[in-house]
């Protein structure tokens, strides 16, 4: 159609990075974004690991039983707040199957896949000159307090290192060995595994970046902040118009990558994805004197700590609770106390600047990619990548661009 062009909804990092891939394979690129600017939901303050390696689904064998211990616990990793929605009871049952060892490893080859992509895409782009956006490869030690944890663990290890990974399990000497700002910690340490190559960065500085660069190198992008998608038009099985405000876009092509509200964007194409938000809090401050070195994952507890240009992120939380962005005070009072007490020199809390953000998420922690089943011809999707939107957007982008090109 004469003018028309493929509309990516969505400007955060999944939605640029593939604007970005689409432009330049030569796709004529507009961009769409509620917001006021880009990088303002789940990539605005995430929790900043470009974790390569630990890209394992959330729904395991064992998870089920956690979860219900955690419901008693006021400062339990992960909150249910169970609703009269449909959506969240399907979401809840699909994920309850998903909680096998069978499903975790094939959701775990897929996302390792991708990631490796991403590697390998972000590497290109710094080689490019791609910079301003606190990018450092600092390694990455996750911690495990009890001896169990510590085992499977292990066993995740041996089989990462046979997809290629480079992993070294430490005991809690170890531990503290390489990380002095261990010195501090409070309860049991049974010991943690190590992965030098890991990464951090600040995803909301990557997506102004990477916005810059697409401008700079006038590719065919044109930006549009503070547009509400209200529908579509369709005709014989396209997506011929995407309806915002008093005006209507010809639409060669539709991408999805609106984060948790793509799902309610595809029903009004007919399409029921099963998509949930995982609500995900931070605190971001200046770094103390003890501050990390590496970028620290503290397993039982969900939490990450990592030290980013200069400044120390603190994330944790994958509660479902609705579509409510807003913070909980007792959550965030919670992470703060956790802070306090582990980590009491590494930040200054004082000073502490406080998210709340939701993360999409499928049941089995894989992204919905590529072609949307059953949806108009010309609909494509990039959705549902959970926690793990920073580390696997450019890899994403690359399998969305790669499956466009055979149309």
């Amino acid at each position: 159609m004469k003018g028309s062009r493929v509309i990516v909804v969505g400007a955060g990092v999944i939605g640029l990075c593939s604007a970005w891939r689409l432009a330049r394979a030569g796709w004529s690129v507009t961009v769409l974004e509620r917001r006021a600017e880009a990088a303002a939901g789940a990539s605005h303050a995430n929790g900043g690991q470009l974790s390569y390696s630990y890209v394992a689904p959330l729904a395991d064998a064992g998870v089920p039983a956690k979860a219900l211990a955690w419901l008693l616990s006021a400062d339990a990793p992960m909150r249910l707040s169970l609703r009269w929605d449909a959506d969240q009871w399907r979401w809840l049952w699909r994920f309850y199957r998903a909680c096998n060892g069978e499903a975790h490893r094939a959701g775990a080859a897929q996302l390792w896949r991708l990631a490796q992509d991403s590697r390998l895409l972000l590497e290109g782009l710094r080689a490019e000159g791609l910079d301003g956006f606190d990018w450092r490869r600092n390694g990455k030690l996750v911690l495990y307090r009890g001896a169990a944890a510590l085992e499977h663990a292990r066993r995740g290890a041996a089989v990462l290192s046979e997809l290629g990974a480079r992993q070294r399990l430490l005991d809690a000497d170890g531990c503290r060995e390489l990380e002095p700002a261990l010195s501090g910690l409070s309860g049991p340490l049974a010991g943690g595994v190590h992965t030098p190559d890991e990464e951090v960065a600040d995803c909301r500085l990557f997506c102004l970046a990477l916005q810059r660069r697409m401008l700079d190198e006038g590719l065919d992008v044109e930006f549009r902040f503070g547009e509400d998608v209200g529908g579509f038009e369709l005709a014989q099985g396209r997506v011929r118009q995407v309806l915002l405000p008093g005006e209507a876009l010809s639409c060669r092509h539709l991408v999805l990558a609106a984060g948790v509200g793509g799902a309610a964007l595809a029903r009004k194409l007919g399409l029921r994805l099963s998509l949930y938000p995982l609500k995900g809090y931070s605190l971001d401050m200046p770094a103390g004197d003890c501050a990390p070195i590496l970028s620290v994952t503290d397993f039982e507890r969900k939490t990450l700590y990592a030290p980013i240009g200069g400044r120390l992120r603190v994330a944790a939380a994958a509660d479902l609770v609705g579509y409510d962005e807003s913070p909980d005070p007792r959550r965030v009072a919670g992470l703060r106390r956790q802070v306090e007490r582990d980590w009491p020199r590494a930040g200054r809390l004082e000073q502490a600047a406080e998210w709340a953000g939701l993360r999409p998420a499928t049941p089995d922690g894989v992204p919905v990619i590529g072609r949307a089943r059953g949806g108009p011809a010309n609909l494509w999707l990039n959705l549902g990548h959970g926690a793990l939107g920073f580390t696997l957007a450019l890899g994403s982008a690359e399998r969305l661009a790669r499956e466009m090109a055979e149309v």
